[in-house]
């Protein structure tokens, strides 16, 4: 072992005991962590699960989160509650605005029919499709002069934007897809507003882009579901879990349209992540080379919190039915596996990551 003395055969004095063995380092009792949250409509139900057991955890804190489209509206109501009431402030302001989400989807023009009802489906399968038909014709412009969208309305009402400006409980990392340059955008700090979430969750064939400081913004999934730079350049923690809405492997391959589509999305909204893994893995194995010694960069402890097998059999229609029936079931999906995560992992944050990058991402 490094920094050891080897004592030479013969050379301790008689009657004196040998020295004892270095004991192992106590487990640490409590640990941080940063958290990348992903988007998927109204999927995020799934990710509020797992935030609602995180925030149940008493040996687990939090310094930073990233999040997109409706990881982003997740990550600022925790950030809302956390300021506000603490982890059970969090928990509670997570549950209020999911419920609200539910109450303003009964105007949703896409809802289940009263067939698809009784066979307790709630996937509005048939009104998707004439909504998927009518999107692809129209642009919100045309469909949506008004621009009218009941998130702006939940979360000007439900979230406190200046404290979380000015007194946040952690860093918050929001990104936004430039409409015109097809860069990222993050936003932070000062920058959280209304907007900036909107923003993040603007789905161009949806809603009208989203204006701030006369730039128009996308979601931000084409660009980074979530970025993961921002954890790595602002907050000390190198441990990050990200937690995953959009399946990363699929056996069975798509064969009618809308599975091609639904699999072409989770494809182009994992490439921007799959991306900076690849950087992430390369420059911590560079490190572990020693072939970076003389520069300061951060060996990142990478874990990953999800459950394709569960999610992978819900359908595009679902992200678009915010019934509260269903967002419940995400949502207890969401605890178990998050449940089951820290079980697995709990030795290894601020040890080592808990997945193998290569095989996961690259």
């Amino acid at each position: 072992m490094a920094g050891s003395r080897t004592v030479p055969k013969g050379s301790r004095r008689k009657g004196n005991p040998a020295p004892k063995a270095a004991a192992a380092p106590a487990p640490q009792s409590r640990k941080t962590i940063n958290l990348a949250l992903q988007g998927g409509g109204a999927h995020g139900a799934f990710v509020w699960g797992v935030l609602d057991r995180l925030l149940d955890e008493p040996r687990l804190d939090f310094e930073g989160i990233t999040a997109t489209s409706a990881g982003a509206v997740n990550a600022a109501v925790m950030a809302h509650g956390l300021t506000a009431g603490g982890r059970t402030g969090a928990q509670e302001a997570l549950r209020d605005f999911w419920r609200s989400i539910a109450q303003a989807a009964a105007f949703s023009p896409v809802r289940q029919t009263p067939f698809e009802w009784m066979l307790s489906s709630s996937v509005p399968a048939f009104a998707h499709f004439w909504f998927d038909v009518a999107t692809r014709t129209l642009s919100p412009y045309q469909f949506n002069p008004l621009n009218l969208n009941p998130l702006r309305s939940l979360l000007e009402q439900k979230l406190d934007f200046p404290a979380i400006r000015d007194h946040c409980a952690l860093k918050l990392f929001v990104s936004a897809t430039n409409v015109r340059s097809g860069k990222i955008r993050v936003f932070s700090d000062r920058e959280i507003t209304a907007d900036a979430v909107m923003a993040s969750a603007c789905l161009p064939f949806l809603f009208q882009a989203v204006e701030i400081d006369g730039e128009a913004y996308w979601d931000g999934g084409y660009m980074g579901n979530p970025a993961i730079f921002p954890l790595i350049y602002n907050c000390e923690c190198r441990d990050v879990a990200i937690v995953h809405i959009n399946p990363l492997h699929r056996e069975e391959l798509p064969t009618d349209a809308p599975s091609i589509m639904n699999r072409v999305n989770e494809i182009s909204f994992n490439s921007s992540l799959m991306r900076e893994m690849r950087t992430i893995a390369f420059v911590s194995e560079m490190i572990e080379r020693g072939q970076l010694q003389g520069r300061r960069m951060k060996r990142m402890l990478i874990h990953s919190i999800d459950n394709d097998a569960a999610l992978e059999d819900f359908t595009v229609a679902s992200k678009l039915a915010p019934d509260w029936r269903f967002l419940t079931e995400l949502r207890d999906i969401g605890r178990t596996t998050a449940e089951a995560w820290l079980a697995g992992t709990w030795d290894s944050l601020g040890i080592e990551s808990s997945i193998d990058i290569g095989e996961r991402y690259l």
